[in-house]
């Protein structure tokens, strides 16, 4: 589409959209990409409010003639959500469960609800949605009609296609139908209808009546199947359900505005049998041999998933109780009770009779430990800087009788072929997923993928297989349909599309008429990366920023609204831009040189998607190949902002080390000064700082001032790190660690004069700033490092500098290693020397700092609680969203601060009785809790303090 159409599309999108229209070049880069191999520019993106959206929409695309497709999570993985199309993106606002009938067991959604929701809200009721992708916490339902998908548990209660009982569907042409199974008298009355509804059923009609002989002969019988479109819906004894039929056609007919679902019982209790196997070839030889009732899922992986997590985790992940072998098949049986599933579990393992290499978990903690494993082997198929895994040959299907001898031939093909995969999947129905080590950057590798897949599909073929077996065709296989179909089929695929999409404007390319599986590749032999100077060095990635920029393939972990860290902004906006996906992705444009007309690192859609990155480093821990975004936002504002001014804010947040230690002269004189009606609220403006936030207190002496008249005690040295805000703002703590270290036998030391690591300034991209602040910091401690002393810090964010961007900075520096390696958090360093504290018989809530989760050891305070007699709970909260100086941001920044901590911490301060103590390490969190609830949370230094000090008031 030329651009002056493009703009003239967008315009009239406008004017009748309700939600958002995006034809800037920053969302049609980030729509660009999704979790496959390749990449298709849109014309533009669409967030539809309602249905109305969608069918006004519709309509405007139609005068325009342009293309159109729907997307979910953006997770397909064979290239059918992306496309030169407008983008209708469900999931920010297409969101609602409509309803609930646990007496019908059905659910009426609409495409954007997210499958664990739907889940979570069946719970109640006994009932669950059958089909649960990995990608369940953020895949979409409209996404799972779109591909068909299946899960873990498809033993239990089948592929989507058989838990879709309606849909109200829109046509292209803007026909709107409520489809579903149809009786003969109903077929008759709606063939007889005039216009477009009747054309639509007379065709279909003549359609299964001429090839029902080749659909039913021609169909794999297996438990998979799902290539091509599902014409064996339209068959008589399967009631001519064109809802069934549309499942799984990848957008490339209609767009689903509503579907009503199946939902089943879901057995409340779980046995787990684990069998191990010396190859995963083996392991499904037997998967025939686990049937039974009770059964509702059967799984396996093999080593090479284990060996991915060691190196993402870099330890051992919780898989020391699995049996021996080299591959393990995982059989779950469900009851009503826990004892009927334990007995099932055991019945089926003494059939196989397996000593030795057979385990029955019942504990719900072991079985989600042995889970998460097979979880996890999709998101850690990719290891930077080592294996691409990449979705090449993803999810072919055959019958799980010969599953055993297929993987045989197929792991020989992937040998031959010079690639390096692991292996894991459905193999109680047949279906095998793994990842390929693909390198496109020659035109003799691309040639070479292209008889790769060509050979693969012969042999899938030769085994009565499906080319694909949950994640559909795309344009990765729709090109070799026709060896599974046969070319009578492969036509009336194209004549069925054709009856709801006669114009071929529904996500063309992809299933019929496809694209080669060799174009539009993401990256290629043609791809350029841009040579850029940066301040961190990315050892960990052999291109520098630029392999940083491309480590996300587009799973969507980030997409999720719950639990983990990453990621808080998009959590509260569920904007694209705001994931962690959607900012690697914009970089990866700009580094890639698909920005190429814009200007680099002054890119303003970078920029825009950076804004609201909070710099958890929760991507850092919970992403599954670490993107780092908090590194690559400092990287980029640090080149954005040089030689031009920064916000107000940057100047009075991010060099806040200076403002307190000119405030800590006259103390009284400040606070007052942020204090008074009409000067405080100039003084905040000029700062940029939010209206609704109060500005922290300077303390009357500082924790320095404090220290140097204190003799010093007999013990083992420790450097005491008295990070700025402990420093100026909360002497408190200080005093407290220092009593805690003392009774832990320390003499405790400070450095000689007042330093800073430089952590307000990252957030605002004065890393050149920050490095030189960090290089004296160096120079000051490396002396001490370098003899052995400890360093303890007390702030989680300064700790985290210590021990993460030191390393990135001055990655060839001794000192700075010794530094990083010498760094440790109080309970580090407590629990690492053995300390006992005393006892505290209290309730606690703890909020863990974010950069604690991603960087440091939050088990060790953990360990000191617990050893107090502390009980505490951990809500899995995320970011409270203050975030350094992000949440004191007038505007956007404190929206989003102040809506990532009402989603859980907030609340469970609120609730939490007025005895509980509130624990939080870090400065910024408590700042947020005190603020919003008027409650003062404690450091860790505190708690044991308070314990201290009972033990001396009892003795």
């Amino acid at each position: 589409m030329r651009e002056a159409e493009r703009r003239r599309l967008a315009e009239a999108l406008r004017g009748c959209v309700a939600g958002e229209v995006r034809f800037d070049d920053g969302s049609r880069a980030m729509y660009a990409n999704d979790a496959s191999i390749y990449r298709q520019v849109p014309v533009g993106v669409v967030v539809p409010r309602d249905a109305d959206d969608v069918r006004g929409a519709l309509a405007v695309c139609r005068d325009f003639g342009a293309a159109v497709l729907a997307r979910g999570c953006g997770t397909g993985l064979a290239g059918q959500s992306v496309n030169a199309a407008v983008v209708f993106d469900f999931s920010k606002y297409l969101n609602s469960i409509l309803e609930i009938d646990a007496d019908r067991r059905l659910a009426r959604v609409q495409p954007g609800v997210i499958c664990d929701e739907l889940r979570s809200a069946a719970a109640p009721f006994g009932l669950t949605f059958a089909p649960d992708p990995a990608t369940h916490d953020r895949c979409t339902i409209g996404g799972m009609i779109g591909n068909n998908s299946c899960g873990t548990h498809s033993v239990l209660g089948g592929k989507t296609v058989d838990n879709v009982l309606s849909m109200t569907v829109l046509t292209a042409d803007g026909t709107e139908l409520t489809v579903g199974p149809t009786p003969p008298a109903e077929l008759a009355a709606r063939r007889r209808e005039p216009g477009r509804v009747g054309d639509i059923y007379r065709a279909l009609t003549e359609l299964r009546d001429e090839y029902t002989a080749l659909i039913r002969t021609r169909y794999p019988d297996i438990p998979r199947r799902v290539s091509g479109y599902n014409l064996d819906a339209l068959l008589p004894e399967n009631g001519f359900d064109t809802a069934k039929a549309l499942v799984g056609t990848e957008s490339t007919c209609v767009l689903v505005l509503e579907a009503t679902l199946r939902l089943i019982p879901n057995p409340s209790h779980r046995a787990l049998l684990v069998v191990g196997y010396p190859d995963a070839a083996t392991a499904a030889d037997h998967v025939t041999e686990f049937h039974d009732p009770q059964l509702v899922g059967l799984e396996c992986f093999d080593a090479g998933v284990l060996d991915n997590l060691r190196k993402h985790l870099g330890s051992q992940p919780s898989s020391a109780e699995l049996p021996s072998g080299r591959a393990w098949l995982l059989a779950e049986y469900g009851a009503d009770d826990q004892d009927r599933a334990t007995a099932a579990a055991t019945r089926v393992g003494d059939r196989i009779g397996a000593p030795g290499s057979a385990r029955i978990f019942e504990d719900p903690d072991e079985q989600d430990e042995v889970w998460e494993i097979r979880r996890s082997a999709i998101e850690f198929a990719r290891i930077p800087g080592e294996h691409a895994g990449l979705a090449g040959w993803e999810d072919a299907a055959v019958a799980p009788e010969v599953l055993g001898d297929y993987l045989r031939d197929y792991c020989a093909l992937v040998a031959r072929y010079g690639y390096h995969t692991v292996l894991f999947g459905h193999f109680g129905q047949g279906c095998v997923h793994n990842r390929l080590d693909l390198d496109f950057r020659t035109a003799d590798r691309v040639a070479a993928f292209s008889r790769f897949l060509a050979d693969a599909g012969d042999l899938v073929v030769r085994y009565g297989g499906s080319l694909s077996g949950e994640h559909g065709d795309g344009q990765l296989r729709a090109d070799q349909l026709v060896k599974m179909f046969g070319p009578d089929l492969v036509t009336a695929f194209r004549k069925f599309k054709a009856i709801f999409d006669p114009e071929g404007r529904m996500n063309p390319g992809k299933v019929v008429d496809p694209f080669r599986p060799d174009q539009n590749l993401r990256s290629g032999p043609d791809s350029k990366v841009r040579t850029v100077r940066t301040h961190f060095a990315y050892r960990d990635d052999e291109r520098g920023f630029a392999d940083a920029a491309n480590r996300c393939f587009g799973v969507g972990k980030c997409r999720h609204l719950d639990g983990g860290v990453m990621c808080p902004s998009f959590m509260v906006t569920r904007e694209e831009q705001h994931s962690t996906r959607g900012r690697a992705r914009l970089l990866f444009e700009m580094m890639e040189g698909h920005l190429a007309d814009g200007p680099g690192w002054r890119d303003p859609h970078v920029k825009g998607a950076l804004d609201l990155c909070l710099s958890c480093k929760g991507c850092r821990s919970d992403c599954p190949v670490g993107v780092d975004m908090a590194t690559y936002k400092a990287e980029f504002l640090s080149h954005y902002y040089a030689r031009r001014l920064r916000p107000r804010a940057a100047y009075a947040l991010g060099l806040i080390p200076l403002w307190a230690k000119a405030a800590s002269h006259a103390p009284r004189l400040a606070n007052a000064a942020l204090r008074a009606p009409g000067l405080g609220r100039m003084l905040k403006f000029a700062a940029g700082v939010a209206p609704e936030r109060a500005a922290p207190s300077f303390a009357h002496n500082t924790f320095r001032s404090w220290f140097g008249g204190r003799q010093s005690a007999a013990g083992e040295p420790v450097l005491l790190w008295p990070d700025t805000f402990t420093n100026y703002f909360q002497p408190g703590i200080g005093m407290a660690a220092v009593e805690v270290l003392t009774d832990a036998g320390c003499a405790v030391q400070l450095p000689d004069r007042q330093l800073c690591c430089g952590r307000p300034l990252y957030d605002y991209g004065m890393v050149p700033t920050a490095k030189r602040w960090l290089r004296r910091a160096v120079d000051a401690l490396g002396p001490a490092a370098a003899a052995g002393l400890p360093v303890i810090g007390l702030e989680p964010s300064c700790v985290a500098v210590f021990r993460d961007e030191l390393r990135n900075l001055f990655p060839d520096d001794l000192d700075a290693h010794r530094v990083a390696n010498a760094t440790r958090t109080l309970g580090e360093y407590l629990v690492e020397h053995g300390y006992h504290p005393p006892r505290l018989a209290r309730d606690a809530l703890v909020q863990t700092h974010c950069h604690d989760h991603a960087v440091l050891r939050p088990d060790a305070d953990r360990e000191l609680l617990a050893a107090m007699g502390v009980s505490a709970r951990y809500p899995d909260s995320g970011c409270c969203g203050m975030a350094g100086s992000f949440g004191f941001e007038r505007g956007e920044r404190y929206r989003v601060s102040i809506a990532a901590a009402q989603r859980v911490i907030l609340p469970q301060v609120r609730r939490a009785e007025p005895e509980t103590l509130l624990i939080a390490n870090g400065f910024s969190c408590r700042e947020q809790i005190a603020q919003a609830t008027g409650r003062q949370p404690l450091h860790l230094a505190q708690a044991i303090q308070l314990a201290i000090d009972d033990e001396k008031g009892t003795k």
